[in-house]
C-alpha cells in the first residue's frame, strides 16, 4: 500500500464500492488525488491570507501612500472580479477535456499577479503603486474565476460522492492551521504596522504558495469523459444562463445560497458593533485572522463529514443556527447598560463573532458538497459557473441593503440578515437530498 493510500485511509472515511464506480481508471487514484486535493486547497488558502483584500491589501496600499478610495474598490473587484465572470467564461472552459490545466492556468495567473503586486510594493508608492496593485488584484481574480469553476469538476470526476465533503472539510481545517500560524506570527514579530517591505517579502511568499499549488494540481490524474453530458446548454452564455430559468431545482439551490448570506455578511457588523459598544478585544489583524482559522480548525472535520451524510441538512441547519446567534447577540447588545469593554461585553461579542465564523465554515462546506454532488459532467461545470454569477449579483445586492440599513444602526442590518438566513434554512430543507448518506 503507498504512503498516499495509507495515509488518505487514516484522514478519510471511505466508499471502495463508490470509488470504483467513478469513470475509466479514476477508482485507482482516488487517494493519491484527493491528498494532492487537500493538499491544493491548503496551499491556495495559505495565500489567500496574504493577500485578503479586507485586511492585507489596505495596509498595504495606506503604507504605499495610494489614496483611500482605491481601498475600497479592493474587496468588490476581488469578490465579484472572481464570480461574475464566470457564466461567460463556461462555454470556452467546456472545451477542455481535461479540466486540470484550467486549474493550473488558474492558479498560475495568481501566482504571477501576486508577484507583480510584490513588486510593486518593494519599489513602488503612491496613486501609480495604488492603481497598478488594483490593477493586479483584478488579474488575480480572473485567475480565481477560472480555479471556481474547474476545480469542482475535478473533484466531482476524481472523488466519490460520501468524500467530496471530507475533502473539502480536510480543506478547510488545513486553512484553519495556516491562518493561526499567520496570525500568530504578525502579532508576535510584526505587530500592527508592517512596512511596505515587510508585505513585498509577504506577497512574494504568497507567489510561491500559488507556484506550488500549480505544480501540485498539476499532478492530479483525472478521467477525460468522452463528451458533453448537457446537450447544448453550455454552447454560450445565453445557453448556460438559461440553466437558472429552466432548471427549478438549481433555481432553488442559488436562491437558498443567496438567503444563507447571513454567515457570509454578518461578521463585519458585528465587529462594528463591538467598536460601537466600547470594545477593543477584536481590533487587530493578527487577532482576525486567528478567530477565523481556529473557527475553521473546528469546523472542517466537523461540517466536512456532515456534508457527506445530508449537505442539504447542513446548510439549513447551519443557516438557522447562524440567525439565531445574530438575534441572540442583538438582543443582548441591545439589553439597557449592556458595555462591550467589559468583560462580559467582550465574551459576547467575541464570541459571536467566532459562532458566526465557525458556522460560516458549515455553510460553506454544505453549499461546495452540494453542488458537485448534485449533476454530473459539463452540466457541473454550468451550475457551479451560473450559481457564482448570480452570487455575484446577489452580494452586491444584499451587501448594498445591509449598509443602507447600517447607516440607521447596525442591529437593523444584523436583523435584516437574520431574516434572509431563516428563510434560507427552510429554502434548503426543501432541496432534493443529492448526498449519499451514509
Amino acid at each position: 500500500m503507498s504512503m498516499s493510500e495509507r495515509l488518505y485511509s487514516a484522514v478519510m472515511r471511505r466508499d471502495l464500492e463508490a470509488e470504483q464506480a467513478l469513470p475509466g481508471d479514476a477508482g485507482r487514484h482516488v487517494a493519491g488525488n484527493g491528498m494532492r486535493l487537500v493538499l491544493s486547497s491548503a496551499l491556495q488558502s495559505s495565500g489567500d491570507q496574504i493577500v485578503k483584500p479586507s485586511t492585507v491589501l489596505p495596509w498595504l496600499l495606506h503604507a504605499l501612500g495610494a489614496p483611500a478610495a482605491l481601498i475600497g474598490l479592493l474587496v468588490p473587484i476581488r469578490e465579484s472580479g472572481s464570480m461574475l465572470p464566470q457564466a461567460f467564461l463556461t462555454p470556452l472552459v467546456v472545451r477542455v477535456r481535461r479540466r486540470t490545466w484550467v486549474l493550473v492556468l488558474g492558479s498560475v495567473v495568481q501566482a504571477v499577479s501576486v508577484a507583480a503586486m510584490a513588486l510593486v510594493a518593494a519599489v513602488g508608492s503612491g496613486t501609480t503603486a495604488g492603481v497598478a496593485i488594483v490593477g493586479a488584484l483584478a488579474v488575480f481574480s480572473l485567475g480565481r474565476c477560472l480555479t471556481s469553476i474547474a476545480s469542482k469538476d475535478v473533484q466531482g470526476r476524481t472523488v466519490p460522492k460520501g468524500e467530496r465533503g471530507q475533502i473539502n472539510g480536510l480543506g478547510t481545517m488545513a486553512a484553519g492551521i495556516v491562518a493561526i500560524t499567520l496570525g500568530l506570527a504578525l502579532r508576535i514579530f510584526a505587530g500592527e504596522n508592517l512596512s511596505a517591505t515587510q508585505l513585498a517579502w509577504l506577497l512574494a511568499l504568497g507567489a510561491a504558495f500559488w507556484v506550488a499549488t500549480a505544480a501540485v494540481q498539476a499532478g492530479i490524474r483525472e478521467p477525460v469523459e468522452d463528451g458533453p453530458t448537457t446537450g447544448d446548454d453550455t454552447d454560450s452564455p445565453v445557453g448556460v444562463l438559461r440553466l437558472l430559468r429552466d432548471d427549478r431545482e438549481f433555481r432553488s439551490f442559488v436562491t437558498t445560497r443567496s438567503f444563507l448570506l447571513v454567515s457570509a455578511l454578518s461578521p463585519p457588523f458585528v465587529v462594528t458593533l463591538a467598536a460601537t459598544a466600547g470594545s477593543s478585544t477584536l481590533a487587530g489583524l493578527g487577532g482576525f485572522v486567528i478567530a477565523s482559522g481556529v473557527a475553521s480548525l473546528i469546523g472542517g472535520r466537523i461540517f466536512g463529514r456532515a456534508a457527506d451524510r445530508s449537505s442539504r441538512v447542513l446548510m439549513a441547519a447551519t443557516g438557522a443556527v447562524a440567525s439565531l446567534v445574530v438575534l441572540v447577540l442583538v438582543a443582548l447588545v441591545s439589553v439597557p447598560g449592556f458595555d462591550g469593554a467589559s468583560t462580559w461585553g467582550t465574551v459576547v461579542l467575541v464570541t459571536g463573532y467566532f459562532l458566526l465564523t465557525l458556522l460560516h465554515t458549515g455553510v460553506r462546506v454544505g453549499r461546495k458538497t452540494y453542488v458537485v454532488d448534485m449533476a454530473e459532467g459539463d452540466l457541473r461545470t454550468a451550475y457551479v459557473a451560473v450559481s457564482n454569477t448570480a452570487m455575484g449579483v446577489i452580494l452586491l445586492i444584499v451587501g448594498g441593503i445591509s449598509s443602507v440599513l447600517a447607516l440607521a444602526g447596525v442591529t437593523w442590518a444584523l436583523l435584516f440578515l437574520a431574516g434572509l438566513g431563516l428563510l434560507g434554512a427552510v429554502w434548503g430543507w426543501r432541496l432534493p437530498e443529492v448526498s449519499r448518506g451514509r
